[in-house]
């Protein structure tokens, strides 16, 4: 059936901060986004900071998802205009912003995402995102439809994180462990005291200010802690991870 509406379920998901579980995908494969969008997961993030992705590689992903249960979330490269432009104009309507360590960064990633007043997206008619024109109120509605999510990952962004929060238009707070336990000076250890602290102040924040908050934890009972302490999104596992496990523990049981 064609799409004849651009609401968005999982931002009201994420606003009425229901449990949310997620998978990262970063093989670039629109077969192995394909078999993850089966198993049911509540969004997949395709990524695009630190994996082979680009605009192009995601329109195949976005095509394997369209009988998916799972919703799409994108993390560009970095928090610029023009890129997020493109990856709205294909099709993304949830994003997932690296690297925030201001309010200000925070209100330009939301603007990027808003076409005028409220932002600063330019104007296609017609594009992947519409049905190429096809869905008559989309520009009326689509503003209020885009999810954003910023991403804490510094010991700056943990400082700012109350009035990174309280931005009009961040829908969640999502902590980086790895890089935010190297900007602490723990590399490699977040599970550190001090990691630990500064994870648990942002889910606060997000919590004071009823701001959904996630976080990336594969091994479960770090997810399950991570959710214990608040955390609504959680994203709990990754294409490259699981084949890469699989794929050795198959290996080892012939060859070790």
């Amino acid at each position: 059936m064609k799409k004849t509406t651009c609401h968005n379920q999982f931002k009201q998901d994420m606003l009425a901060k229901k449990q949310l579980i997620g998978c990262w995908a970063a093989l670039g494969s629109p077969i192995t986004t394909e078999i993850l969008g089966l198993a049911g997961f509540d969004w997949l993030l395709l990524d695009g900071e630190h994996a082979v992705n680009d605009v192009i590689s995601f329109v195949p992903q976005l095509m394997a998802l369209k009988d998916s249960v799972s919703a799409p979330v994108v993390r560009p490269s970095w928090n610029d205009q023009v890129l997020i432009k493109r990856l709205l104009d294909i099709g993304f309507y949830n994003f997932l912003i690296p690297y925030v360590e201001t309010a200000e960064q925070a209100k330009l990633a939301v603007s990027y995402t808003r076409y005028p007043p409220e932002g600063v997206r330019g104007v296609s008619v017609a594009h992947r995102s519409n049905i190429y024109g096809t869905i008559p109120d989309y520009f009326q509605k689509i503003n209020k439809n885009i999810c954003v999510m910023v991403q804490v990952e510094t010991q700056q962004a943990v400082n700012n994180v109350e009035s990174i929060v309280a931005v009009d238009g961040v829908d969640g707070i999502f902590i980086g462990p790895s890089d935010l336990s190297a900007s602490l000076g723990y590399f490699g250890n977040p599970k550190h005291p001090d990691v630990q602290m500064a994870i648990k102040k942002v889910f606060n924040e997000a919590k004071k200010q009823s701001k959904a908050c996630g976080i990336l934890a594969t091994i479960e009972a770090d997810a399950r802690q991570y959710i214990d302490m608040g955390a609504t999104f959680v994203a709990v596992g990754n294409d490259l991870g699981l084949l890469r496990n699989s794929t050795q523990s198959l290996a080892d049981k012939f060859f070790k």
